[in-house]
C-alpha cells in the first residue's frame, strides 16, 4: 500500500503557572544573536536522522490528497503551557564558572552593566582565571565559555570538539528539532561513556517544558534506580548559559526511523510480539506510578542498539534490514502528565489519539494504551492506521475501520458539531469520503496472514482500540494476552535480550 502524509499534534492548551521557584527565577545570561558566517555553516551541518527528536509535521493536504506520501519535520510536541508545582524538584548541581551580565537596549545594542567594555574585560579575565583548573583542557573549556553564542532561532552555537560543564565533550550531531539539538558526548566524569545530551533552545516555552521533563525524569529515576522498567534513563541535568540540558542514555535509531529507512517494510510478527511486549512493560510502569505518557508513537520507542543484517531481495531489487536486537526504550516525557495535575484538552500526536481526545471526553490512562495498538497495528503493516490530519476525517475512519461510535459517547460529547441525528455527519459521497473508503478496511481484513499467532495479535490490538475508555483493555490484562505466551517459553539469551548493559 502506498504511504501517506503524517502530522503531529498542533493543539496545546495551558497549563497554568509553574512553580513559585521558577516564576520568579531571573535568568541573567542574554547574549547576542549570531548573524555570522558560523551559523549559516552550522545550518548546512543538520543532519537528517534523529536521536528522540523526530516528529511528523501537521500540514494541509494538497487538493489531490494524494495518498499515504509521508512528510517529516522536527519539532517540539508541547509549546505553550506550564504546570502548577507544588514542591521545587531540583537544586542546580553545577555552577557556570562565569556569567554574562549584559542588559539589552531597545535598538539591540548592549550596555555595559557596571562599567566600560574594557574594566568588564578585565574582570571576566579575571573570574575566568579564579575557577579554571591547572590542565591545558580545562583553560581551552573556559575560553571557549566566554564566546558562547546563540543562533537566530535561539540554538546553541557549538563545535565538535567543545566542552561543556567541563565534563561533556561534544563529539557529533544527533538531531535537531524546534526544540533544539541532540549531541553525541563523550562524558569525562563517567569514564568516558558516550552519552546524549539534549541541548534545548535559549527560548523560555521550551526551557519551561524541559523543566517539566526533568521532573518526569527524575520521579522515573527514583522509582526505577537500576532502569529495569525500559524508560530512558536520564545522568544528569544543567543550565548551560541559559540552555536547559539533558544527559541521556545514547541510544539507537527510532523504531519509525528504522522503519522508514528500511523502505517501510513491517518488522517480522516475532519482533512486533517482543517490542510490544516491552512497550507495554514500561507504559505499565508510568501508569503504576500515576502517569500517563500522552505522546506514545513510534518516534518515541527507541531501539538499544540499532545495528541490523542485511538481505537482499531479489522480488523486489532492494536490500532489506532486519535488527538485530529489539531491546527498546521509552523517551520524550515532555507531554507526561501525573493523575493529580491538570489534563490538557488535546494530547498526543495526531495518528495515536484516542476517541475520547478527540470528542474531549477527558482523557486518563487509557488514551496511552489506544496508542499503543496504533503502533502496534503500524509495526505488523507498516504504515499508520489513522492516515488524516483533520478530526471529522478521523472520526470516519475509526468508523470504516472499528465500526460505529457508540451513541453514549456522541451524546456525551461537546463535539456535536461532528455529528448530526446521533451518527457521525459525514458524507462518503464526497473527496474526503472517497478517500476513507479507498484507503480504510475493517481492521481484520488488514491480516497478512491465517496463522494463530496474526489472529491473536490483531485479538490484542482490537481490545486496545476499544471506544469507551472504560471498556479497553489494560496493560497489566495486555502483559497476560495469549499473543506473548510464545516470549514466556523463548529462551532468555535471545540477542533481543534488554537486561545487558548499555553504557559505551
Amino acid at each position: 500500500m502506498p504511504h501517506s502524509r503524517r502530522y503531529r499534534s498542533s493543539e496545546r492548551s495551558s497549563r497554568g503557572s509553574y512553580h513559585e521557584r521558577y516564576r520568579s527565577r531571573k535568568h541573567k545570561r542574554r547574549r547576542t544573536r549570531s548573524r555570522s558566517s558560523s551559523s549559516e555553516r552550522d545550518r548546512r551541518r543538520r543532519r537528517e536522522d534523529s536521536y528522540h527528536v523526530r516528529s511528523r509535521s501537521y500540514d494541509d493536504h494538497s487538493s489531490d490528497r494524494r495518498a499515504y506520501d509521508r512528510r517529516y519535520c522536527d519539532s517540539y510536541r508541547r509549546n505553550d503551557y506550564s504546570r502548577e508545582r507544588g514542591e521545587a524538584y531540583y537544586e542546580t548541581e553545577y555552577h557556570h564558572s562565569y556569567e554574562y551580565q549584559r542588559s539589552r537596549d531597545h535598538d539591540g545594542s548592549y550596555r555595559s552593566c557596571k562599567s566600560s567594555r574594557r574594566n568588564k574585560h578585565r574582570r571576566r579575565r579575571r573570574r575566568s582565571r579564579s575557577f579554571s583548573r591547572s590542565s591545558s583542557r580545562s583553560r581551552q573549556s573556559s575560553r571557549r565559555a566566554k564566546s558562547v553564542e546563540d543562533d537566530d532561532e535561539g540554538h546553541l552555537i557549538y563545535r565538535v570538539g567543545d566542552w561543556l560543564q567541563e565534563r561533556y565533550e561534544i563529539i557529533s550531531t544527533l538531531g535537531e528539532g524546534t526544540f533544539g539539538r541532540v549531541v553525541q558526548c563523550v562524558d569525562h566524569r563517567r569514564g568516558g561513556a558516550r552519552v546524549a545530551l539534549k541541548i534545548i533552545k535559549n527560548v523560555e516555552k521550551y526551557k519551561e517544558a524541559a523543566r517539566l521533563e526533568i521532573n518526569v525524569l527524575e520521579k522515573i529515576n527514583e522509582k526505577d534506580p537500576e532502569n529495569k522498567n525500559l524508560c530512558v534513563q536520564m545522568f544528569d541535568w544543567f543550565d548551560y548559559h541559559g540552555h536547559m540540558c539533558i544527559s541521556f542514555e545514547l541510544l539507537g535509531l527510532s523504531t519509525f526511523d528504522f522503519l522508514k529507512d528500511n523502505n517501510y517494510l513491517p518488522y517480522p510478527i516475532h519482533q512486533v510480539r517482543h517490542m510490544a511486549y516491552q512497550v507495554c512493560q514500561a507504559v505499565k510502569f508510568l501508569h503504576d506510578n500515576k502517569l500517563t505518557h500522552t505522546d506514545l508513537k513510534p518516534e518515541n520507542i527507541l531501539f538499544v542498539n540499532s545495528d541490523y543484517e542485511l538481505t537482499y531481495n531479489l522480488e523486489k531489487k532492494r536490500d532489506e534490514r532486519s535488527v538485530k536486537s529489539t531491546a527498546i526504550r521509552v523517551v520524550d516525557f515532555g507531554s507526561a502528565t501525573f493523575d493529580h495535575e491538570h489534563h490538557s484538552t488535546i494530547v498526543s500526536t495526531r495518528h495515536y489519539r484516542a476517541p475520547e481526545v478527540l470528542l474531549e471526553l477527558g482523557w486518563t490512562q487509557p488514551c496511552d494504551v489506544w496508542s499503543i495498538g496504533c503502533i502496534v497495528f503500524e509495526y505488523y503493516v507498516g504504515f499508520t492506521l489513522f492516515q488524516t490530519h483533520d478530526n471529522r476525517e478521523h472520526l470516519a475512519m475509526m468508523e470504516r475501520i472499528l465500526g460505529p461510535i457508540p451513541s453514549r459517547m456522541i451524546r456525551k460529547t461537546r463535539k456535536q458539531k461532528y455529528f448530526y441525528h446521533g451518527r457521525l455527519d459525514w458524507d462518503e459521497n464526497t473527496s474526503a469520503g472517497r478517500y476513507v473508503r479507498e484507503n480504510c478496511k475493517p481492521l481484520r481484513r488488514y491480516l497478512t496472514s491465517e496463522a494463530e499467532d496474526h489472529h491473536h495479535l490483531f485479538d490484542l490490538i482490537e481490545s486496545m482500540l476499544e471506544y469507551e475508555p472504560s471498556k479497553r483493555i489494560t496493560l497489566a490484562e495486555a502483559l497476560k494476552h495469549p499473543f506473548f505466551d510464545m516470549l514466556k517459553t523463548e529462551p532468555s539469551t535471545k540477542v533481543w535480550d534488554s537486561s545487558r548493559d548499555i553504557s559505551r
